[in-house]
This record gives C-alpha cells, structure tokens and sequence, in this order.
C-alpha cells in the first residue's frame, strides 16, 4: 500500500474456501468449493495488513452472494443509528448519493424512499437483485462493480460499506473513486470497513478468511486515504468497536500522509505468536462441548463458516449452522458442507450447545431461544 518491502508474517492457512457468503444448495458442491490460500503480512512502516496470496479472479461476487444481515433486530438497530447521522448531523439531504457494494440496496433505498429528505440514490453491485429503477426513478441499480468505467458521475455523497476490505489494491480503488469525481464539488465520503484492531485485541481467529484481502486500522486507514488524495476529518470506531467508520473531502491541496503503524504492529506479533494455541483451543473445547450434546453454531456468514472450517473440516463435531437469514436457510457450509438451519430446528435436532462466533449479538439471540422454550449451553 505504501510501496515499503519492510513486512514481517501474521499467519498462513493453506486451500480454505474462496467464498464465505455464497449460497449452495448442494452439500457435495459446497464441500467442492474453489479454495485459496491466505498469507497475511503487515507492512511495518504503515501497519496495512494483507494476503500476500491472494488472487483476484478466485473471489467474484454475483446472484449466489449474499452477505444481507438486516434479518437482526440489532444490526437493523444499529443501521438505523447510522441513518439518522447521515440525515440528520451530516446533512444529507436534497443529496445525489451513490453507494459502491450496495448489496441488494436496502440502506440505499433509507436515504432515498423519505421524499421530504430529497435524495437521489445510484447504487453498484454485481450481486444485486432487484428491480433496476424504483422510487418514481430516483433510486437506480447497476449490477457491475464500480471501476474506472463508472466516469462523469456526479455525486454529492460516496457511500461505501464493507467493500475496501476485498480490495487487493486500495489505493487504485480509491483513486478510480477520485478519478470519477471530476464534475462533482463538495463531495463528502463515507466509507466503513472492518476493524483489525478489533480482531487481534479480541483473538477472534474466523475473522480471517479469503474473501477479506485488506485489513485496516484506524491509523492504516487513514494512511490509505492519504496516499489516495483524500483529506480525512474523521475515523472511529463503531459497532462495538467491529467497524471503522471514515470520513473524508477532496481537498484543494495535497495532503499531508501519516504513518502511524506501532500500535497494530505490536497487536500482530501478539496474535501471530499465539494463533496456532487459540486455534488448539477452539478445537478442544468443541470436542469437550461435543460430549455433553449436539453443538451449533449461531451465524452463517463469513465468521461462522470460517470458524466452521478450522474446528470441524469434516463435520464430526457440529451439527449445523443457524442464521435469521432465509436465503441461507436450507444451503450448506462452503468447504464444510454442515447445513444452514433456522433456529426454530434447534429442538428437532437436539442441539445442547450454541456457540454464538458474534457476541454482540448475545442479548437478541437470547431473546429469540427464550420466546421459543429454547433451553441451550449458549457459549460466547
């Protein structure tokens, strides 16, 4: 990222799936799935953290993805936080918008369907799947990724969440973003993305997989807008502390880059030298689990079906993965093949134990084994 060779090693996994959030509906595909190898380095003069190994055409996006999580009460809670910043404190009104990975565009479609809030939306994303146009045509959908053919666009607002973390280069992608915004003045920029900090102070070991090839900081987060032209006003930590949240202008000079990389750099010698033990851990403990009842895990995103894949590869220990989602409901695991269940099955298969790979989750997941009679070993 910033072109320094000075890189030391986090860690090595060989041939682990590609995709994390596809959906497969047979259990011998979803075993047979593309693998890749993940190689994670950090660069110790700006503390990016990246799969060296990474290759670019193993992890496409298209109609089987689906990474959707507002089915929770808690992350619809904390969307709907995010939406009322945005109006409200940012101003983002009478505002043409255009979100980059807008998903099946339901954040997008907020900004737009209040009519007294006046906003235009364009999102892009190859996996969408919804109609084209809506809202009287003020809310439009490309199904394309977002790249340097997307020019003369005129926006007010770039909106872009969970995307830079599959990025093999950040800095072009943020450049092609300044490229394309030649007509437009006073652009205001809103990216989140992932926080390692989060992962290596928390040890959360699936929070490393393929289809995340960059990994930020709040001070390598910085940098790399730097790098990019962009002046950052602000960066913090949000989502119980899970998510970095960025905001940044165009500004009329070059700005000034800072490098701050100790602080991430000490945290990845920590975890490198410890990841193979919590990894030996986990894998006890579920055995240990095994031998009082039947284990699941809650969540079938890219947590659960990575934590799936390092503990138990070949399906001896955990009976199933449970998500709210109902598009994953009935598929199966990548590389595991373990079936994605609801969690209205978990008396019929006589799951005792529930291990929650989320924890910020813990009180709505509570909520919903408790208004079921569900009695579980819920495990954080």
């Amino acid at each position: 990222m910033c072109k320094s060779d000075s890189l030391e090693s986090i860690l090595t996994r060989n041939q682990i799936p590609v995709h994390q959030n596809r959906l497969i509906s047979d259990q011998n595909v979803a075993i047979g799935v593309e693998r890749g190898d993940l190689t994670l380095l950090i660069c110790t003069q700006c503390g990016f953290i990246f799969n060296q190994t990474f290759e670019s055409l193993k992890s496409g996006f298209g109609e089987l993805y689906d990474s959707t999580q507002d089915t929770s009460s808690i992350f619809n809670n904390y969307l709907s936080d995010l939406l009322n910043y945005l109006v409200i404190q940012k101003n983002i009104q009478h505002s043409s918008i255009v979100e980059i990975g807008c998903g099946q565009g339901s954040f997008l479609r907020k900004l737009v369907e209040i009519k007294k809030w006046g906003n235009s939306g364009l999102g892009f994303d190859p996996s969408y799947r919804g109609v084209e146009t809506d809202l009287e045509g003020c809310l439009k959908f490309d199904r394309r990724f977002f790249d340097s053919s997307c020019k003369d666009i005129s926006a007010n607002v770039i909106l872009c969440r969970h995307v830079l973390a599959h990025i093999p280069e950040p800095i072009n992608f943020l450049c092609t973003i300044r490229q394309t915004l030649v007509n437009s003045s006073d652009v205001r920029v809103f990216f989140e993305t992932s926080s390692v900090e989060h992962t290596l102070q928390t040890q959360m070991i699936w929070d490393f997989f393929y289809e995340y090839c960059s990994y930020f900081s709040e001070e390598s987060l910085t940098t790399t807008f730097e790098i990019a032209g962009f002046k950052v006003e602000k960066v913090q930590h949000v989502f119980g502390n899970q998510y970095l949240w960025l905001e940044a202008i165009i500004p009329t000079e070059k700005p000034t880059i800072t490098k701050k990389p100790e602080k991430i750099l000490q945290l990845a010698k920590q975890f490198a030298s410890s990841e193979q033990m919590i990894m030996k851990k986990w894998q006890i403990k579920i055995q240990k689990l095994f031998s009082s009842g039947k284990i699941a895990l809650w969540g079938a995103g890219a947590k659960g079906t990575t934590l799936a894949n390092l503990v138990d590869p070949r399906r001896e220990w955990i009976d199933c993965l449970i998500d709210l989602n109902p598009n994953k409901i009935g598929k199966y695991v990548a590389g595991t093949g373990h079936p994605i269940v609801s969690y209205k099955e978990i008396k019929n298969r006589e799951i005792k134990n529930i291990v929650l790979v989320n924890p910020i989750y813990h009180q709505e997941v509570s909520s919903l084994l408790r208004n079921e009679n569900i009695k579980v070993n819920l495990i954080c």
